[in-house]
C-alpha cells in the first residue's frame, strides 16, 4: 500500500469544514498530522470548540492547535448568518472530552514541515492567516512544503461581496503572502464548489447510512441548506471545503487549470477578490492550479462512502 499523504488541516469550522475533517479522518490514504484552527466563520473560541466537537464525534485522537484570532491587518468579519451562533448549528454537539494542545498553530506547522521536508501538504479551508504567519516567521519552510490545497476565492463572482469570497476577504493580506510565496498551490473557489449542491436526496443518503456520524452529517447539511435557499434559491448548500480533501483522494474527479492568481488588498469594491488570469492575458506565469470542473456525483459518492466507514 502506498505511503499515506501527510496533511495538516487548517480550518475555521463551519459546517463544510466539519465534513472535510470527517472525510479526512475516514480516509487511510491520508495521515492527518494535526488540525490547526483559525478565526473565520465565527470567532476563534468557537471555531476551536467546533474542531474539538467534530473530533469527538468520531473519537479521534488527532491533535488540535489554536491559531490566529484576527486578520493580519483588517478588522475581523464572521459568518454567523450562514453557520449559526455556534458556527455549527443544526446537529447535537457532544461536549469535547479533550482540549487543545499547547502551542500556537503556526508553530506546529513550522515544526511539522521542518521535521518532514517535502512531505507535508497544508489544507487550509478558512482565512490563510495561520499559513501566512508560519511563512513569515519561518521563511525557510516555504520550499519544504509539499503543497498548499486551499478552499477560497473564485475565478468569477464572490459570495460575501460582489467581488470576494469569504475566506479570501477575511484576510486578503494573508492570502497575498501565501499566493506570493512560491509554494506549490492548488485553489478551489466558488466557481468549483457551486457545482456541488447538497440537495435533499444527497442529504438523505447520509441519513440512510443509519449511523450516528451519518445523522450528524445530514443534520449539518440540512442547516447549511437554509442560508443557500434564502440567498440563492437553491435546494441545498454548496459543499465548499471538502473539495480539498476529495481532490487529494480522487484527483480524477476534477478538471484543473493553471492560472496566475493575485489578491486584491485595496480598500475598494474589489477588496479580497482573487484575480484569476483565466485567459493568460497578463503574461504572468501561473502560480496556482485552480479547480474549474467537478464530477459532483462522484464527489458526493466519495464522501458518502467514506462517512459510511465511521461509526
Amino acid at each position: 500500500m502506498p505511503q499515506p499523504q501527510r496533511v495538516i488541516l487548517d480550518m475555521d469550522p463551519g459546517h463544510d469544514d466539519a465534513v472535510n475533517l470527517l472525510l479526512a479522518l475516514a480516509s487511510p490514504e491520508l495521515e492527518v498530522l494535526g488540525v490547526t484552527v483559525v478565526f473565520g466563520n465565527v470567532g476563534l473560541e468557537r471555531t476551536v470548540r467546533n474542531a474539538l466537537v467534530t473530533r469527538e464525534v468520531v473519537r479521534s485522537g488527532v491533535p488540535v492547535y489554536a491559531g490566529a484570532d484576527r486578520p493580519l491587518v483588517n478588522p475581523r468579519i464572521s459568518a454567523e448568518a450562514v453557520h449559526g451562533a455556534s458556527g455549527l448549528d443544526g446537529p447535537h454537539l457532544p461536549a469535547p472530552s479533550r482540549g487543545v494542545e499547547e502551542g500556537h498553530a503556526a508553530r506546529f506547522i513550522i515544526e511539522q514541515v521542518r521535521a518532514r521536508p517535502h512531505e507535508v501538504t497544508l489544507v487550509p479551508t478558512g482565512p490563510l492567516t495561520n499559513l501566512a504567519l508560519a511563512f513569515r516567521l519561518a521563511p525557510d519552510i516555504v520550499p519544504l512544503v509539499k503543497q498548499v490545497v486551499w478552499m477560497g476565492g473564485s475565478t468569477d463572482t464572490g459570495n460575501w461581496t460582489p467581488a470576494a469570497e469569504f475566506n479570501a476577504l477575511a484576510d486578503p493580506h494573508a492570502a497575498r503572502v501565501v499566493f506570493g510565496s512560491g509554494v506549490p498551490l492548488v485553489m478551489f473557489g466558488l466557481n468549483a464548489s457551486h457545482q456541488c449542491i447538497a440537495g435533499p436526496a444527497r442529504v438523505q443518503s447520509f441519513r440512510d447510512l443509519g449511523t450516528d456520524v451519518g445523522e450528524f452529517v445530514a443534520a449539518l447539511l440540512e442547516f447549511f441548506a437554509e442560508h443557500h435557499l434564502d440567498r440563492y434559491g437553491w435546494d441545498g448548500g454548496a459543499l465548499h471545503d471538502p473539495l480539498t480533501v476529495a481532490w487529494l483522494l480522487r484527483p480524477d474527479l476534477f478538471g484543473m487549470q493553471a492560472m496566475h492568481v493575485q489578491i486584491d488588498t485595496t480598500d475598494g469594491p474589489g477588496a479580497g477578490r482573487t484575480v484569476a488570469d483565466v485567459w493568460r492575458v497578463t503574461g504572468q506565469a501561473p502560480n496556482a492550479q485552480v479547480g474549474v470542473q467537478v464530477d459532483a456525483d462522484g464527489f458526493f459518492d466519495l464522501i458518502r462512502e467514506r462517512i459510511a466507514r465511521l461509526r
